[in-house]
């Protein structure tokens, strides 16, 4: 697994590249661009991986996602990778004001529409025909050219899970994820969209010969100074993930639908100490890295087998963390580089 890092800013990533994080990643929020962040990772950044994980698959045309990858690409080639997530139902009526409704068949049409623009040839019109997408473009310029950008999904549940191993080439995993969920749910789900899927030239087949890369987050707060206050603030961003009812599958199958209750109960009544406190240790000991650098290694080497194969982006919490706590859980999870057995 390559270590790698939601982008912490350019003064920790030059000590973290230096480190041997291989991968930077770049969200998406109200406040926060994805790829004018990828564009400052790429500028600041020589060998590591740099792409959205996730950036909101609806929020832009198809045109426009493959257009800032082209763009980037001329900085940075071989470097990208592209992840897209569907975002919430509410995010995509409310905020985005956008069609909300049939979310896996849109990001599926989006992935086709996306290649489309970034397999297109010069001389060659991009064609792509869909439900919600339609392209016939004649780009007499001579801009294009195939690209090979890998394109993920954002998958928690099983559906968006298959439909990532049927269209794109991998799927990044939520903060969220455990050994269980990965093992049971989102890796046999992406297993059954593989045997099903259809290459990147959108030509059905069997694609099974071809492992779909797996990105994915992982809660890390590691303090040796006060380890509490890192478990602290670990149990809060778990509480607040949880609020949102689109993971109670994943509730329900770990059994935690109390403790989910009343941290929701904790999160209407702004009682954020009460949020962390219904988090349990059962909880905590699935989803996150935390504690001590000692606590984080143990944990990492218990979870191996069932972290993301191939990149794994040690996130620190964000919510009610300030920015300079989030750098210097950054800065001490570069101790943890090493410690997952190959």
């Amino acid at each position: 697994m390559r270590f790698g890092m939601p982008w912490p800013g350019r003064d920790v990533a030059r000590q973290a590249e230096e480190a041997g994080v291989g991968a930077f990643c770049a969200g998406e929020f109200a406040d926060h661009d994805a790829y004018l962040t990828v564009a400052d990772i790429v500028a600041n950044t020589e060998h590591a991986l740099a792409g959205p994980a996730i950036a909101y698959a609806f929020a832009r045309t198809p045109y426009a996602h493959a257009t800032a990858l082209r763009q980037l690409h001329e900085r940075a080639p071989g470097r990208l990778f592209l992840g897209l997530g569907s975002a919430a139902f509410r995010i995509n009526r409310d905020w985005l004001g956008v069609p909300a409704d049939r979310p896996v068949d849109r990001i599926a049409e989006t992935v086709g529409a996306v290649r489309a623009w970034l397999h297109a040839e010069n001389g060659e019109r991009v064609r792509y025909a869909g439900e919600f997408h339609t392209l016939d473009a004649d780009v007499r310029a001579p801009v294009l050219g195939r690209l090979d950008i890998p394109v993920l999904l954002a998958a928690f549940n099983s559906r968006m899970a298959a439909t990532a191993g049927r269209v794109a080439d991998g799927v990044i995993g939520h903060g969220l994820f455990t050994g269980d969920w990965w093992n049971k749910v989102v890796r046999p789900a992406v297993e059954r969209g593989t045997g099903d899927g259809v290459t990147s030239d959108g030509v059905t087949g069997d694609r099974a010969a071809a492992r779909p890369l797996e990105h994915g987050w992982i809660i890390t707060a590691v303090d040796d100074s006060a380890p509490e206050r890192a478990i602290a603030d670990a149990r809060r961003m778990i509480a607040f993930y949880l609020t949102v009812k689109t993971y109670d599958p994943f509730v329900a199958h770990h059994g935690w639908q109390e403790p989910v209750d009343r941290l929701r109960a904790a999160f209407r009544a702004g009682d954020t100490d009460g949020m962390a406190r219904a988090v349990t240790d059962e909880m905590l000991g699935e989803i996150a890295v935390c504690g001590t650098t000692a606590d984080a290694k143990e944990a990492l080497a218990r979870r191996a087998g069932s972290l993301p194969r191939d990149v794994g982006y040690f996130a620190a919490p964000s919510f009610l963390v300030s920015g300079r706590r989030r750098a210097a859980y950054a800065l001490a999870s570069l101790e943890l580089i090493g410690a997952v057995p190959d």
